[in-house]
């Protein structure tokens, strides 16, 4: 018995555990994950390393490199046209916030039952099939002086001459061009949202429908903490994308009249000016920052809903005490 236990303890060969069938798995898995792996590698980490190393240079596409250190980042945070144009992101900060207010409160009524529902859906996500640079040529006569715009205002009984000029007013045209990407991009999260407080069980909306909830209580106390995962998730998209605005003002405006993005702005330097390594550090530097926003995201969402999670608690809590203590007396009696 001993010689037998001995010999099923024995361990295998590496070519007798690569012709079994866990050796067989392994493999398999390996052969599936090397050209993934492969194509992201040369792909995303490469070209990101390489961009990394510019930006320690001074240089142009083609033409001698001189190693500068710290130099490109400092000038990112000294010129005007560099880091003065992030303050336009404020401006689509507020409009993603909008959009995410706008599609929750359209995502709340049609997740239940609506007449025509499927379709409104369907217009309503239709705009972020549409290809950005198209959806840019499309506002771009929107708001041309005299254009579809300017005749629906002028129907409404606007006169031409009192109407702004929506691209070119600085005090506007960055409204106009926020106005856009709302547009675009709110049928996406709508979707998203949609997704989310269908997965929402429905037997809760009848205890609370019993317990006396109205909609606005339903909609705090059932739906906000059921989707509080994706509501985290398109604040977080939301956020960066306006960090890195880019296809509505180099469409639309092209950057003039005060409306170049960081990202333009870096694609002027970059390809215009051809100051390849300020415009990587100018890269880096956004990187820096939306890992940055993202961060205080997750960190602020995380206190936000862990305290609604204890007012909840506090509340059930006082209603088991009333409750027991309502029970003690009629047994008392």
């Amino acid at each position: 018995m001993a010689a037998v236990t001995q010999k099923t303890k024995k361990k295998r060969t590496f070519g007798e555990w690569a012709r079994s069938r866990d050796g067989q798995k392994v493999f398999v898995m390996v052969a599936f994950m090397i050209l993934p792996l492969l194509l992201l590698f040369t792909f995303t980490y490469l070209p990101f390393a390489e961009m990394f190393g510019f930006s320690f240079y001074k240089m142009k596409y083609i033409g001698e490199r001189k190693f500068i250190g710290l130099d490109n980042y400092i000038k990112v945070f000294q010129r005007d046209d560099c880091f003065g144009a992030l303050k336009l992101s404020l401006y689509y900060m507020v409009g993603s916030v909008v959009q995410l207010a706008l599609s929750l409160y359209l995502a709340t009524v049609l997740s239940f039952k609506v007449k025509g529902g499927n379709i409104f859906k369907g217009f309503m996500f239709f705009p972020y099939l549409i290809n950005g640079i198209a959806i840019g040529f499309i506002f771009k006569f929107f708001y041309t002086r005299g254009f579809v715009f300017d005749t629906v205002l002028q129907w409404c009984g606007f006169e031409l001459e009192n109407l702004p000029y929506w691209l070119k007013d600085q005090s506007i045209n960055n409204i106009s061009l926020v106005g856009t990407s709302v547009w675009r991009y709110f049928g996406q999260n709508m979707v998203l949202f949609i997704g989310a407080i269908m997965s929402v069980d429905s037997e809760l909306y009848e205890a609370a429908m019993l317990d006396g909830a109205n909609k606005l209580q339903q909609f705090r106390y059932i739906i906000l903490p059921s989707i509080k995962t994706i509501i985290t998730l398109n604040v977080i998209l939301s956020i960066t994308g306006s960090l890195s605005a880019f296809e509505p003002p180099y469409v639309i405006t092209s950057g003039a009249n005060g409306t170049g993005t960081y990202f333009v702005i870096m694609h002027e330097i970059a390809h215009t000016q051809q100051k390849v390594g300020l415009a990587s550090a100018m890269a880096i530097v956004l990187l820096l920052i939306i890992i940055a926003a993202t961060i205080l995201q997750k960190l602020f969402f995380k206190y936000v809903f862990k305290s609604a999670e204890d007012e909840d608690l506090n509340a059930t809590a006082k209603r088991d005490k009333k409750l027991a203590k309502l029970a003690q007396r009629k047994a008392g009696r």
